[in-house]
């Protein structure tokens, strides 16, 4: 068994290459995944929705943000706010800081 470590908050990247979130996948396994996610002012583009086939239980440790529903209802989350997303719930980010900027753990499963 391989151990491997790592730092949350070591932001020497800051976003994708392509300038959009970063995703860092640091566990997986029979069904689940673990990634942090970093997004600096970013959001989902217009029109555009998370539609997701497992559930995901998300937890933001940095910075503020914003989701939309796709019923129109919204959640503001600040540091420490976590969500249980369940699957096919549609969603999508509207707002996320810069300064500083969100570091998310986000835990995709099946039930």
């Amino acid at each position: 068994m391989e151990i491997k470590r790592g730092r949350l908050f070591a932001l020497s990247r800051r976003c994708a290459p392509d300038g959009g979130e970063l995703f860092d996948e640091l566990a997986a396994g029979r069904g689940c995944r673990i990634e942090r996610i970093v997004s600096a002012g970013q959001s989902t583009p217009e029109g555009q929705w998370y539609d997701q086939d497992g559930d995901e239980w998300v937890a933001l440790l940095q910075g503020e943000a914003r989701l939309l529903w796709a019923d129109g209802g919204e959640s503001a989350l600040s540091f420490g706010d976590w969500l249980l997303i369940p699957a096919h719930v549609r969603h999508r980010v509207v707002y996320a800081s810069a300064e500083p900027p969100c570091v998310w753990i986000a835990v995709h499963f099946q039930r």
